[in-house]
């Protein structure tokens, strides 16, 4: 199933409740909210307390991308503010299987990031307790880089593993997701979309929601 997720880095902060509102009118499944901490990756964005005031703009699902370095020392406090899917990166300094568990044992669902330079095998130890793999098709830390097509090998390899061991995994990408790159992730074997700019940029919002869920939906 296709799940479109608007990356909330590309919103007008001045308006955020508003902008979240126009999602859902637009068709947006969930609303994917980059947190970053200024040392796992070189910007700052927000923190749970503000995502725990959005929580009360939108009962969309909070798909939150956890770009920090100790991710399991933050996961209660996402958890409280309203997190729905939390996704930390493998590369980050807690223990993976721990804080898995941790989201887990919450209610919640588990996700892992790669970034563009880590090998998708570093996830398949955790495939059977994940719900989804972010695949990063560009460096995290800002909005508008230009799409890395190089990394569709990755959701190739990953979702065949799934296949292989009968597991039933949503596959994310990140990253210079538009019009003009999703079917080839979408063909490569992700359904779970973050597209920032293409839709907070675009004239209209819910044509291009309904635009990238119908491209992506030809592949599934």
């Amino acid at each position: 199933m296709i799940k479109i997720s608007p990356s909330i880095l590309s919103c007008d902060y001045s308006k955020m409740g508003e902008e979240f509102e126009n999602m859902k009118r637009c068709g947006a499944d969930w609303l994917h909210i980059d947190v970053m901490d200024g040392h796992f990756v070189p910007n700052i964005t927000l923190g749970a307390p503000l995502v725990k005031c959005l929580r009360k703009c939108s009962d969309l699902t909070f798909d939150v991308h956890l770009m920090i370095s100790d991710p399991k020392k933050y996961i209660p406090d996402f958890i409280s503010a309203g997190a729905d899917v939390i996704c930390f990166h493998v590369e980050s300094d807690s223990p993976v299987e721990e804080t898995i568990d941790l989201i887990r044992d919450s209610g919640k669902i588990a996700a892992l990031a790669v970034k563009p330079g880590t090998a998708i095998e570093e996830v398949y130890p955790y495939l059977d307790k994940l719900g989804m793999v972010l695949v990063m098709t560009v460096e995290p830390g800002f909005g508008g880089q230009s799409f890395m097509g190089d990394m569709m090998p990755k959701i190739v390899a990953l979702r065949e593993e799934c296949k292989k061991r009968s597991i039933d995994l949503d596959i994310q990408v990140d990253g210079g997701i538009s019009l003009s790159t999703v079917e080839t992730v979408a063909e490569a074997g992700a359904n779970v979309l973050v597209a920032g700019s293409a839709i907070f940029g675009s004239e209209d919002p819910k044509e291009t929601i309904s635009l990238l869920r119908s491209k992506a939906s030809k592949y599934f």
